[in-house]
């Protein structure tokens, strides 16, 4: 849903500064007109929603290079927050400065950690220029707008420079094009269902298991049995009990068809917890 239904504005909570890659992902599942909250960390953004502060969230849970982040998934499971959406950001790495600064002039660029990891081939060519690490993509923009550096330029989103202000002097410099981040769009209440549940629909879930032999294979073969499909598998500690985990499992079927159910059931039946986190269309 990208509308009140008292007509006002949807608001979308987010991790980082405006101009953020998570920014750019809220106005695609909810349109240009949503009004963002920044915060500073992901807990400040799940509790945004769960103390009503805003109507929803979008957090990031996977990047196709650098993997999943893993706090989002703890936070999945305190908050209960359902996933209802979800969506596929490519990530394209632009190298912005004041609109005076020239690229011969660039001695240092800021950014996050993982965006400078992920523009390497770009630092192997211009050996002369220093990395900087930096909180956060589209706060390394805002850092040089408001405190001017001689010989400094950022990595960030082209919406990041666009807020602003800023000059892009090289677009698209990160090593792999194939560099996509998966968000979630979260809110206090789940999907309504549908008449009809056809079509790219994915559940996500999460249980722990006994610790028992061959537990995660039977585990799996409840999918495998009836031919459902599998999107994502990821293993996080379970706190008090030291070599034991949460399993979170993507699986491409509606959580209301008649095989999901018999699929979740038949889990139950070992498993020694079963919550479903959302049930949502298939992004894109």
């Amino acid at each position: 849903m990208k509308e009140r239904r008292d007509g006002k504005k949807v608001t979308a909570a987010f991790q980082g500064e405006r101009g953020a890659f998570s920014e750019e992902a809220a106005q695609k599942l909810l349109g240009p007109a949503v009004e963002v909250v920044p915060c500073q960390r992901f807990e400040e953004v799940f509790q945004a929603v769960a103390s009503k502060r805003v109507d929803a969230a979008v957090v990031p849970i996977e990047n196709t290079l650098h993997g999943s982040i893993h706090e989002n998934y703890d936070h999945l499971l305190r908050f209960q927050l359902p996933i209802v959406g979800e969506t596929n950001l490519r990530i394209v790495h632009n190298l912005i400065t004041p609109a005076r600064t020239k690229f011969r002039d660039i001695k240092r660029v800021y950014s996050h950690p993982v965006a400078l990891n992920q523009c390497l081939r770009f630092f192997a060519e211009n050996p002369t220029i220093e990395k900087a690490q930096f909180y956060d993509t589209a706060g390394s923009v805002k850092h040089l707008m408001e405190n001017p550096e001689p010989g400094a330029a950022a990595i960030a989103s082209s919406v990041a420079a666009a807020f602003y202000g800023a000059h892009i002097v090289k677009r698209s410099i990160e090593d792999d094009r194939q560099n996509f981040t998966r968000f979630f769009l979260l809110r206090r209440e789940p999907l309504p269902s549908p008449a009809r549940r056809k079509g790219d629909w994915k559940t996500s879930i999460v249980f722990n298991l006994r610790n028992a032999p061959g537990a995660l294979f039977r585990a799996m073969s409840v999918f495998a049995l009836r031919d459902i499909n599998l999107g994502k598998i990821e293993s996080r500690p379970l706190r008090g009990k030291p070599w034991e985990y949460h399993f979170y499992v993507d699986f491409l079927e509606h959580v209301e068809n008649e095989t999901a159910q018999r699929a979740l059931g038949h889990l139950g039946e070992f498993a020694e917890s079963v919550h479903v986190l959302g049930c949502y269309p298939r992004g894109c």
